[in-house]
């Protein structure tokens, strides 16, 4: 997901039009379409009342941390298994799904991968 995608993503979760967000950030509404078109990228200051508006990291919004605003917050294991995901240089987030839905199959993963792995050690250790 792009930097234009993430400000566009957060905007419309707000349900706030590019106006509305212009007015209400004071930034040009043309510099907030051209951010989300990936026309633009946006300066340090943009970035940081973009950040401080939808209460995310700034990291968030270039893309480096999934920490964003939820109706819940992430547990241990939904962060152990985001950090895992995103260590996975070729796999991304390509459909533009939710984070809870994506955290959503990451354990229905690990799940899967828990249980071919003890399979996996159940026939080493009868090999033995």
């Amino acid at each position: 997901m792009s930097i234009g995608d993430r400000l566009r993503d957060l905007r419309e979760k707000r349900g706030i039009s590019q106006l509305e967000l212009s007015r209400r950030l004071d930034i040009p509404n043309q510099n907030i379409s051209n951010y989300e078109r990936g026309y633009r990228t946006p300066d340090y200051e943009a970035l940081k009342k973009f950040a401080d508006f939808y209460e995310v990291s700034t990291d968030y919004i270039l893309g480096r941390d999934f920490k964003q605003v939820t109706d819940k917050p992430l547990t241990d294991r939904q962060k152990y298994l985001m950090d895992w995901f995103m260590q996975k240089e070729h796999l991304f987030f390509q459909d533009g799904g939710s984070i809870e839905d994506a955290i959503d199959d990451l354990e229905i993963m690990f799940e899967a991968y828990q249980k071919m792995r003890k399979r996996f050690d159940e026939d080493q250790k009868k090999k033995k």
